[in-house]
């Protein structure tokens, strides 16, 4: 056993530069397990910084000074910001909040359909349907004690989006600015012969920037193009709903499914099985037809050659790790772990002759 180990232990780590990837791994999988909180807004300016600066490579291309180029790429970060903070956070948490206050009206009508089922379906019986009714009433009670709860804490929440108002565009303007100071001073900590862990670091890069931003272009123009053809068909919580849709299409195969239920639901609640439910419903299925098949192929010019099980592994994986952020990067990172199990530094496997 302890031979099987050594030979294991000399196959993966004799090379230096496995050593050195080991050690960046460890490290930096340690800073995000224990720091993750305190280095939230550093993280986060991270990323942003990182989605910006493809913006600003675009406009160099076009031979803009890189300058000129961070400046126009930071103002308009700064307006759409603006845009959030001011405008379309306290739209989402207006509508948030309506809808809310009408669960208990689309809850006592969804009853009234439920106790009608037993008269025209002998497969349900009373009992099954009160049942029922008493399962969606105490989850309602469960999500308005949770709205409550939160609108308690909602100070401290208040006062980190503030902090975070301050901080991330700041830190994202020195980011963008001294890049490659940065870059030269985290250098500086590595050994001089480092090709594995450069190589990594281009291939990921490659990857995971075209990966992010095609996600990111994908989130906006779903969430822009279902919030159209609600807003013309009058659907309630049009905003919210066209939100959702394009947070949506961040989890892979779930996100569509689930997204799809507050919307029917919706629908049929204001206008019940109607003509304006099912033209609702057909635009909202047309758009997720031509995400799939139009959009996304036009965004990721790199396929992410992942298998479906592999990529739903990381979303459960890195979601309950980081939540938000890890649900996000979740494809990124599992590319990432291939990338590295493919580029580590092995030694040949020596096989003994029999004696």
């Amino acid at each position: 056993m302890i031979k099987v180990i050594k030979d294991w232990f000399h196959r993966y780590f004799s090379d230096p530069q496995a050593v050195l990837l080991a050690i960046l791994l460890i490290a930096s999988f340690t800073i995000l397990m224990t720091m993750s909180e305190m280095l939230a807004p550093v993280l986060a300016s991270l990323v942003i910084a990182y989605l910006l600066d493809g913006l600003i490579i675009n406009l160099q291309r076009w031979h803009i000074p890189r300058p000129i180029a961070a400046i126009v790429t930071y103002l308009t970060f700064i307006t759409l910001l603006m845009f959030i903070v001011v405008f379309l956070l306290p739209l989402l948490s207006y509508q948030l909040t309506q809808l809310v206050h009408e669960l208990p009206s689309m809850v006592a009508k969804g009853q009234q359909l439920l106790q009608d089922l037993p008269e025209k379906s002998e497969m349900i019986s009373a009992e099954q349907v009160e049942s029922i009714i008493n399962s969606i009433r105490n989850r309602v009670q469960e999500i308005g004690q949770s709205v409550l709860s939160y609108s308690l804490a909602s100070i401290p929440a208040v006062i980190t989006l503030v902090v975070y108002s301050v901080l991330v565009p700041l830190l994202v303007f020195f980011f963008l600015k001294d890049k490659e100071t940065i870059r030269i001073w985290f250098v500086g900590f590595l050994p001089k012969e480092h090709t594995v862990a450069k190589n990594v670091w281009i291939e990921m890069d490659a990857q995971m920037g075209n990966y992010v931003r095609g996600k990111v272009y994908e989130i906006f123009l779903v969430g822009t193009f279902s919030y159209f053809p609600f807003a013309y068909m009058n659907l309630n919580y049009a905003p919210l709903l066209a939100v959702l849709v394009g947070l949506s299409v961040i989890i892979p195969y779930v996100g569509a499914v689930l997204v799809t239920f507050p919307i029917i639901i919706i629908a049929y609640f204001q206008w019940g099985i109607g003509q304006e439910f099912f033209w609702t419903v057909g635009m909202y299925t047309l758009i997720q037809v031509l995400d799939g098949n139009v959009l996304v192929p036009l965004l990721f010019s790199e396929a992410v050659n992942l298998h479906p099980v592999a990529i739903i592994m990381a979303v459960l994986v890195f979601g309950g790790l980081w939540g938000f952020w890890g649900v996000f990067f979740a494809i990124p990172l599992a590319t990432l772990v291939k990338a590295l199990l493919s580029a580590w530094p092995r030694s040949p496997i020596v096989i003994e002759p029999a004696t």
